[in-house]
Parts: structure tokens; sequence; C-alpha cells
């Protein structure tokens, strides 16, 4: 052979050389960033909610302590970021599809922002109350774009599976990071530092999101749905506030009305759709069995979890009498699993498919569960550590499968709506969950610190909102009454817990139970764009 090469036609002498147009986005979401640096900027995204969503749990303390909240008070300070998320998240996801998924996702940014630096200086329960519920906004607006970009940029199943893999090990990855972070911050700072941790993340993402992302967006045909929207909005608001006070205290007006007029406009919402030529959310995806029972299950999942672990963490604090710092330790082997099972998560949903990955995440997670009864009032490391490592491990399968599940069978066209779906049911198990357990804790806790032999009545009774206030009526009563009032409260709250536990693990194997709905196998083909 020769050591000369074959070239193309040469270019006339005298003709400028053009050069290859740059490759634009389109609204089908085609980008001109790779897309594995896409994936990047978006689990920067998601590691900004994640943080906020968890870093709370370890400052309940110190926030109780200094602001001073009330029973109902504390409860709307840490429900009320789910409970606004979940409730505009259909909203904005839709939204996205219309005006574009990366426009609606760096305002989010924006006001992510700001809202936390509202949070970290508030100065009364009411302040922080609407901080947290202008995160809310906030996350509302970047979880479906976070999701339905993810969607847009990765059309092959395979790839996606790997890049949900890799999205979902960095939520894994938030939630180890907020717990450490903020019991770190705690050590140092006072609480309203837990919230500062979010401008660093919002400075670096808004810029670069600008710059990298591609802008993508769906259908256009036919209006918005405004007035669906915001039914929609208010329907889950409605729901969710209701469910949140029948934890709190016996049926009212001020319980049952929210809850019956939130369920009559999603009623309203649901038959708005059916007839609307162009609906705001195609309600025929959830003909699709794997597109229903993965929502289900992820309801199921978050339902079981999130209240468990904000009863955990107070029982590692003020049970065990740990740290924050060392409190965020002991959660820590729960979300590294949870972030090695999001990495492995695409193998084995290659080899073993849907149904028997997340009926199996579902079961694994549930003898997690039935195993952190140990949890008594003497410290059991090596116990807690093997239960969390399993709660984690077989959590993140649950949701890995049902959430790869769920976005494959929603057409590219509405991503938006299906990643707002997703997302909807994700943040309406959590608000649920935690008013749930709540109020399974509450019923198992309280009657037995009501009536403790010598203890007043009264101080007996104000005992029963928490085992934080209760500690602090045994350190003003001081004496034997004092002591056996402590005794009694962190007896209860040992018992709750176990309660608690119970009714977790019942919830979860009714997820494996509707996870065989699942498909066997993983379809490699995509639904019709």
């Amino acid at each position: 052979m020769s050591g000369t090469t074959t070239a193309g036609p040469r270019r006339p002498v005298g003709v400028p050389r053009q050069r290859p147009r740059p490759r634009r986005a389109n609204r089908h979401g085609g980008a001109s960033a790779n897309r594995w640096t896409v994936l990047v900027v978006l689990c920067v995204s998601l590691l900004l909610v994640a943080v906020d969503a968890t870093v709370l749990h370890v400052a309940v303390p110190a926030v109780t302590e200094d602001l001073r909240p009330g029973a109902i008070q504390l409860l709307w300070i840490v429900d009320v970021y789910p409970l606004v998320c979940a409730s505009l998240l259909i909203l904005f996801g839709t939204l996205g599809d219309r005006v574009g998924r990366r426009r609606v996702l760096l305002l989010g940014y924006a006001l992510f922002g700001v809202a936390s630096a509202t949070a970290a200086l508030a100065t009364t329960p009411e302040i922080l109350i609407g901080a947290r519920a202008l995160l809310g906004v906030g996350g509302a607006m970047i979880m479906p774009a976070t999701l339905s970009i993810l969607r847009q940029v990765f059309p092959d199943r395979r790839e996606r599976a790997v890049a949900i893999g890799v999205w979902s090990a960095v939520a894994a990855v938030g939630a180890a990071v907020g717990p450490l972070l903020g019991g770190f911050l705690l050590e140092h700072f006072w609480w309203g530092s837990v919230f500062l941790i979010n401008l660093p993340l919002m400075a670096v993402s808004l810029p670069v999101g600008r710059w990298l992302l591609p802008e993508s967006t769906g259908e256009r045909d036919g209006p918005w749905d405004v007035l669906g929207a915001l039914m929609a909005a208010f329907g889950l608001f409605g729901v969710v506030y209701g469910v949140k006070h029948v934890g709190d205290a016996a049926l009212s007006l001020g319980t049952v009305v929210p809850a019956g007029l939130g369920t009559a406009l999603l009623v309203l919402f649901v038959r708005r759709q059916r007839r609307r030529t162009h609906p705001l959310v195609d309600l025929t995806l959830f003909a699709r069995p794997a597109f229903g029972t993965s929502v289900g299950c992820i309801v199921l999942a978050m339902l079981a979890l999130v209240g468990l672990e904000l009863v955990a963490a107070q029982y590692l604090q003020l049970v065990l009498g740990l740290t924050p710092l060392e409190t965020g330790l002991r959660l820590l082997p729960l979300t590294l699993a949870a972030m090695a099972a999001g990495l492995a998560g695409s193998r084995v949903l290659h080899r073993f498919g849907p149904r028997a990955m997340v009926a199996t995440g579902f079961v694994l997670t549930a003898m997690a569960v039935l195993s952190l009864t140990v949890m008594g009032r003497e410290d059991r490391p090596v116990a807690l550590v093997a239960g969390f490592v399993l709660l984690g491990f077989g959590l993140e399968t649950t949701l890995f499968g049902a959430y790869e599940s769920m976005l494959s069978e929603a057409p590219a066209r509405s991503a938006g709506g299906a990643a707002a779906i997703g997302e909807t049911s994700y943040q309406l198990g959590a608000g649920i969950g935690i008013a749930l357990l709540g109020s399974v804790m509450n019923a198992a806790y309280a009657p037995r610190v009501a009536a403790v032999p010598g203890v007043p009545s009264a101080a007996g009774r104000d005992a029963r909102h928490s085992l934080g206030e209760a500690y602090d009526i045994a350190d003003r009563l001081g004496g034997p009454a004092g002591a056996a009032l402590r005794s009694a409260a962190r007896d209860s709250f040992v018992h709750g817990l176990h309660v608690t536990l119970a009714v977790s693990a019942g919830l979860l194997l009714l997820g494996a139970l509707a996870a065989l709905r699942l498909p066997r196998t993983m379809d490699s083909g995509e639904p019709a764009a």
C-alpha cells in the first residue's frame, strides 16, 4: 500500500470553506449538548431538590426549640413542601410541554434560591411555612422538567434505563448528603443554615443550565387548559390537606370540607379531560397496565417510607440521644445502598424484567422494615445498619423499575405530563405517608402518655403531642413525676414506632401484589410519539 490516502473532491480555489452548522435544539428534544452532559446538569437539578427534601428532618428539633411552633405548625413546616409541590406538578409539567421545559426549569431554579434564602432568615413559624411553600412551587417546576428532558434526550430505552439509574442514584446521594450536611451545619451554625446550602447549587445550575440544556416542547395543538390545571392543583391540595388533618384531630368541618372539595374537583378534572379534544393530561395512559400500575407502586412505596424516615430520625435523636450529625451518619447506609441499587438498576431490569424487579424490591423493603422492629430503648447499631442497607436497596429497586416502566409507556410528545403524573404520585405518596403513618404513630403513642401515675393530668395531655414536648414537660416537672413521664414517653414512642413499622410492611406487601400486573420482560419497543 502506498503512503498516501484517498481524499474526497477538492474544494475549488477561491471558494470559502463552509463550516458545518451547529445542531440546534428542536421541540422534540434534539440538543446541541451531548446527552450525557445534559444528564449531569439534570442530576444537579435533582440534587437541589433532594437535599432540600431531607435536610429539614434532622433540623426539626432545633426549629422547634427556636421558633416554638405549635403541633399543627410543626406538621405544616414539614408537610407543606410536599403538599404544595404535589399540587402544582401537573400544572407546571404540562406548562413545560407548552412553553418549553428548560424555561420552566430555569425559573424553578431562581424561585428555589429566593425561597431558600427566605427560609434561612425566617423568624416566625408562619414565615418558615410560607418559604417552604415557595420551595414547593420551585420544586414543582424543577422535577417534571428534569424527567421530561431526560425522556426527550434519551429516546433509546436501554440508554434511558442507564440514565434513570444515574438519576435515581443521585437522588439517593441527595438524600444522604442532606442529613449529613444538615447535621454538620447544626453542629456549628443555626438551623437556618441548612437552607443556605441550596444557594451555591442554584448559583451554578442557573447559568450552566441556560448554556447547556436543550429546549424542548410537546405538541402545541389546541389551547393549554388553564382551568383544568387549576382544578388539578386545588383538588390535590384539598385532598392532601384533609388527609393531613385527619391525623391531627377528630373529624371536623375543617377536615372534611377541604377533602370533600378536593375530591370533587379531581372528579370534575377527570371528566373535563375526557371530554376535551386536546386534554391537559392524557388519561388514556392509565389504560396501559404498565403505566397505571407503575404510578400506583410509586405511591405505595413513598407512602410506606417517608413517614417512617421522619419517625426514624426522631427515634435516633430523641430516644437514643444522638446528635444531628450522628443521626445523619446512621442514615447514611440506607442512602448508599439506594445509590448502589440505582446504578445497578439497568442491568437488573434487563435481566429480570419490570415485574420481578418491582415485586422483589417491595418484598425486600418489607423485610427490612420488619427487621427494624429490633429498635428499642437500647442502641443496636449493627442491626440498624443491616436493616437500613436492605431498606435502601429494596426501595430503590422498586422505584427504579416503576419509574422506568412509567416513562417508557408515555409517548415523547407528552413527556412533561407523564413526568408530572409520576412526580405527583411520588409527592402525594410522601405527603399522605407522613399524615397516615403520623396518625398511626400518634394513635399508638398518645394513650400511653396521657395517664402516667404521679403526673398531673394537664401535663399528660400536653405530653401527648410529641416526644420532644413530653421531654420538655418532664424537665419542668422534675423529680419522680418528671422521670416517670420521660420514661413512659420514651416507651410509648418505641411502641408507636413498632406499630408504624408493621403498618408500613403491610403497605409494601400490597405493593408487591400490585407489581404482578407489570410486564414480565422489558419491551424494547417505544410508544408512538
